[in-house]
């Protein structure tokens, strides 16, 4: 098997693992490993790659658990770095993303995996941005020299907590998968200058988003983690799970849109709206179901709120909330397009806002002064409920 047919193997095989803001598309696939990924300054190329597609664990709905008769290759860590630092001098990609299977014996994974940033660090002075997979089992010593020459470490739980992951492998156990992200926090607080981030895959062990959120919260507080990712469960032929249905990607947005709210919003688990099932509603966004399911709080004046009230509002963020608080410094708000101006999204939240004491729940309404305002509660079942506010 030539290195070509070995990349397109290895490429495809770190297809799920997430590594920029999200769901990465069959388009954003260019070859090879390199994939098209977005991050908060851009759009960038990625090569994103396994060293080895040989594992032993039996997880149940990964393409390369070991029951799986597919072929399996093996790259040494001398011709990946080599590899990659030719893309990189042809501008073909910006930065690494690097894992791998699991091998018999896990801690040559691992050393491979180090070995490869070492070289690139070492003997090809390559300086830029490295992504290497901490694996299940691996030791201190490993996390400590992986420290050295990444930028950012992942450990990815999968699930959000041990009894959901008996469900899916019977070879990794939650507590050591927690105790590398302990370990790993425990560096940056010694000053080691490394991110960490995880993952969890949606729906594969039938858990609730509720599980997942305030999984991710604690998660937050205890580690800072850079980022949460979250991959929808796909069905992968000759897997135990390969008949169970795709988790829809509605799930997987959600719960990007409820990470944001956590990092940017100040919002916390108590904020959000489950149905019975304990998902996130799916017909409004999260931070849109809090002020629809909080009609008491609304609608709020835009020329008194401060600043985290703002962010309660549908449609302001943390840049247009700042700049509707410079704006007003120069005077009151008296026109909806002052608001759009700021780069807030009018038509999300003019049911939720008065403007110098106007209501203007839509566009078209905004030359005809106060009108009614039509709020919606959510029950407990996730059902709507009107509920009128008059100007």
């Amino acid at each position: 098997m030539d290195t070509v047919e070995k990349l397109g193997i290895l490429g495809m095989g770190a297809k799920y693992d997430m590594c920029g803001c999200g769901r990465v598309s069959e388009d954003d696939y260019i070859n090879n490993g390199i994939y098209r990924v977005k991050t908060a300054s851009g759009t960038c190329s990625i090569f994103k790659v396994l060293l080895s597609n040989e594992c032993t664990r039996d997880c149940a709905y990964c393409q390369n658990r070991i029951q799986r008769d597919i072929p399996r290759t093996t790259i040494a860590p001398e011709d990946m770095a080599r590899l990659f630092i030719q893309l990189f001098r042809q501008r073909k990609v910006q930065g690494l993303f690097l894992s791998s299977g699991i091998q018999p014996n896990s801690s040559t994974s691992m050393d491979n995996l180090i070995k490869t940033a070492q070289i690139l660090r070492q003997r090809y002075n390559y300086k830029g941005y490295i992504h290497m997979k901490i694996l299940p089992g691996a030791s201190t010593a490993h996390i400590e020299a992986a420290a050295t020459v990444a930028n950012r470490l992942s450990i990815n739980l999968e699930v959000p907590d041990a009894e959901h992951l008996k469900m899916l492998s019977r070879s990794k156990r939650y507590a050591d998968l927690a105790g590398g992200m302990e370990y790993i926090n425990k560096l940056r607080q010694k000053g080691i200058r490394i991110s960490q981030t995880t993952q969890f895959i949606v729906g594969a062990a039938d858990e609730s988003d509720r599980d997942i959120v305030y999984a991710t919260w604690k998660l937050k507080e205890r580690f800072s983690l850079a980022r949460t990712y979250f991959s929808a469960f796909t069905p992968v032929i000759d897997t135990p799970l390969e008949n169970k249905a795709p988790t829809p990607l509605i799930r997987e947005t959600r719960l990007y849109q409820v990470d944001f709210l956590f990092r940017q919003y100040g919002f916390t688990p108590d904020h959000l709206v489950f149905d019975n099932s304990g998902h996130l509603l799916q017909d409004v966004d999260p931070k849109t179901a809090f002020a629809l399911h909080n009609p008491q709080l609304y609608p709020i004046e835009i020329n008194k709120a401060d600043y985290q009230t703002l962010l309660l509002i549908p449609g302001i963020g943390p840049i247009s909330a700042k700049r509707i608080e410079a704006m007003r410094r120069a005077g009151k708000i008296t026109d909806p397009m002052q608001l759009k101006a700021t780069g807030a999204v009018l038509k999300h939240l003019l049911p939720f806002v008065t403007i110098n004491g106007k209501y203007y729940p839509s566009l078209d309404a905004a030359s005809k002064g106060g009108q009614q305002l039509t709020l919606w509660d959510y029950n407990a079942a996730g059902n709507k409920r009107a509920g009128i506010i008059s100007a």
